[in-house]
């Protein structure tokens, strides 16, 4: 092609037109290189509806000017913007939501320690309340044993002494000690008269001890008095017992409330996150729907801005290929009318499909 059209600037277009008529085959091949389109295609046609001035018909859709478009972009830029400012506000709060939930989740941790440890205090109440009973019973038990006992050397013990002994009887002895006894400790005295009572206390409770021995020889008094010594023994271990499991069982009711109290407290706390939890949570969501609204607004108003500009990009091709296709038709007009044709006009005529 490029030695064709060096040959054409070189050579005359008279001198090749003579050769032309001179050579039939030259003609007849030339002929098949450069000739005019039969017909034009539909772009074609709607390119020759552009006006003369490269101008769009009156039919066309009125083209959207350099102001609009930058209208429009800024309006894209104030919604990108928008949709910006709702993703940071959102990753913030969900943020915050992380925190409160794993603050909760630890506060809601030691709330479930604390009511664990409350649980088992209430257990070890729970027993050493059911041994309080267990051993409330077992005391009774001896307590009872001992009255017996008691009535039994009551009923073997004489009221009075035999006539020809002419003694008091031990009750009326015993009477006597603690009259004596009270007068001392609530009484104002003299030094003589506190030292006498002092002696009659000392005189009555010698008898009463020497009667109790005297008693005691009696084997059967003695078993019975061993008896109630020892039921005396076991009755006051029981109450000890009793006492112990009851003091035991009120320090873990104390422990009990103690751990309510505190996983109470704590549990206004874990609620106080969790409604904080709630509120954050929701106010993401929120400013994700803003921001998704506002992107999903960005991306129309990217569809109709690359739309604009296809069709500008549209309209220019248009108007550059009808500009084109005028030019190689008069560049066509020229060759025909035996004019000489530069490199840049057959490569016109080539690009509008002349060759």
């Amino acid at each position: 092609m490029d030695e064709f059209v060096e040959e054409v600037q070189q050579v005359d277009f008279q001198e090749a037109q003579q050769s032309v008529s001179e050579d039939a085959d030259a003609l007849e091949e030339q002929e098949a290189v450069i000739e005019e389109p039969s017909a034009l295609t539909a772009d074609e046609q709607a390119d020759e509806d552009t006006s003369p001035d490269g101008e769009e018909s009156e039919d066309e859709e009125k083209p959207v000017s350099a102001e609009e478009l930058e209208d429009l972009e800024q309006k894209r830029s104030i919604l990108n913007n928008n949709a910006e400012r709702h993703r940071r506000v959102r990753d913030e709060l969900n943020s915050q939501t992380k925190e409160w939930k794993s603050k909760r989740d630890s506060l809601n941790s030691g709330v479930r320690e604390l009511v664990e440890e409350a649980g088992k205090c209430r257990e070890a109440r729970d027993s050493f309340n059911q041994k309080v009973r267990e051993t409330k019973v077992v005391r009774d038990e001896w307590n009872q044993k001992v009255t017996v006992l008691k009535e039994q050397i009551a009923h073997l013990r004489p009221e009075r002494s035999s006539d020809d002994r002419n003694e008091v009887p031990v009750k009326q002895l015993k009477k006597q000690l603690q009259d004596l006894i009270h007068k001392q400790e609530t009484s104002t005295l003299g030094m003589d008269k506190e030292k006498e009572i002092v002696k009659q206390i000392s005189v009555i409770a010698k008898q009463i001890d020497e009667r109790d021995r005297s008693y005691e020889q009696s084997g059967e008094i003695r078993e019975i008095i061993q008896q109630l010594r020892d039921a005396k023994v076991q009755a006051e271990d029981a109450h000890r017992q009793v006492s112990e499991y009851a003091e035991a069982a009120q320090n873990s009711h104390d422990k009990m409330l103690k751990f309510y109290e505190e996983a109470d407290t704590i549990r206004k706390e874990a609620d106080a996150a969790q409604a904080k939890f709630i509120e954050c949570k929701h106010a993401a969501d929120e400013e994700h729907k803003k921001h998704i609204e506002q992107i999903k607004s960005v991306h129309e108003m990217d569809k109709n801005v690359t739309g604009i500009r296809n069709k500008k990009t549209t309209a220019r091709k248009r108007k550059i290929d009808s500009e084109s296709k005028r030019e190689a038709k008069e560049i066509f007009e020229r060759f025909k009318a035996g004019e000489k044709l530069s490199t840049d006009n057959l490569m016109a005529l080539q690009k509008s499909g002349y060759l």
